[in-house]
């Protein structure tokens, strides 16, 4: 346990010394906020109006609450994973500079030296994100807050689940990566294309069923549409107050990926946090897997 520690210790803090890599991975959800605001905000408010029409006032405040959901859900799902891979770096820097060949010869264990990686990008991750819940957190309050006590530990739950798929999917990925170019480009990729195929960059009702189909398969889906069910659900809730009929609210939560169906079922918010728990243990177990294999060959 001193030997993790040690190194979990050693990766946090050549984490965060690292201006660079610390302040990319933090100013990422912030750009990817302002250019929500800049470009969709206006959409979704649209949207928000147009389907409340008569129920409720363009210029009613919960239309902005609505909006701000919506940004709140989409960009921590999407930050929650994306910022592991910029988190992780620490793990392909040592590889590139040999740093790791000093590490494996050390009498510390190859499983042990893999477990201080995933628990530092863990810890990094979950600092950024949380750093990122508050800012949005204030930002929502600002134009009314309708969350309970329980929903927001419920997200900060799934916050924390889609941090360790993140950083377990890097790992992953890092254990065949060897310099820091190739995770720049992987990185990249994750970045601009998760956003679309686990919904929140556009909601899945917008694609095709075929496409939904397969998408009902990943488990960032279900991360996803937990936090805009837990985002949207005092907001429903205050809409049901204002005589909003059932019926309009039942059209909201589809249109906004707050129901997701797997073929012809109806997913309970319960069986999408045992989907996201089973992916972790999965992406951990390979992630394991992979390493002790590595360690075999090497001998």
């Amino acid at each position: 346990m001193t030997e993790l520690r040690s190194l979990i210790s050693r990766n946090c803090r050549l984490f965060y010394k690292d201006k660079g890599t610390f302040f990319t991975s933090l100013i990422t959800p912030v750009i990817l906020l302002v250019l929500y605001m800049t470009f969709l905000a206006k959409v979704y408010q649209d949207t928000f109006t147009q389907a409340l029409t008569g129920m409720v006032s363009a210029d009613d405040p919960i239309i902005k609450s609505l909006v701000n959901a919506s940004l709140f859900s989409s960009l921590l799902a999407v930050s929650s994973v994306t910022v592991a891979f910029c988190s992780n770096m620490i793990m392909v820097q040592d590889k590139a500079s040999g740093v790791i060949n000093d590490l494996r010869i050390t009498p510390v264990k190859r499983s042990v030296l893999s477990l201080g990686y995933y628990v530092s990008t863990t810890v990094s991750t979950l600092t950024i994100c949380l750093i990122t819940g508050i800012i949005y957190c204030i930002y929502m309050a600002i134009s009314g807050w309708y969350l309970t006590a329980g929903e927001l530990l419920l997200i900060l739950l799934d916050i924390f689940l889609l941090v360790m798929m993140g950083t377990a999917l890097s790992s992953i990925i890092n254990v065949f990566i060897s310099t820091q170019g190739q995770m720049s480009a992987v990185g990249t990729i994750v970045s601009s294309g998760y956003g679309f195929i686990c919904g929140a960059y556009m909601p899945l009702s917008q694609f095709g069923a075929g496409l939904r189909t397969v998408l009902s398969f990943l488990p960032g889906t279900y991360g996803t549409a937990i936090l805009k069910n837990l985002s949207f659900a005092g907001i429903f809730r205050e809409l049901s107050n204002k005589g909003v009929p059932s019926e309009a609210i039942d059209e909201l939560k589809g249109a906004f990926d707050c129901v997701v169906s797997f073929f012809d079922t109806t997913v309970e918010l319960g069986a999408m946090f045992a989907v996201l728990s089973v992916a972790v243990v999965i992406l951990v177990l390979i992630y394991v897997l992979l390493n002790v294999r590595a360690s075999k060959a090497k001998r």
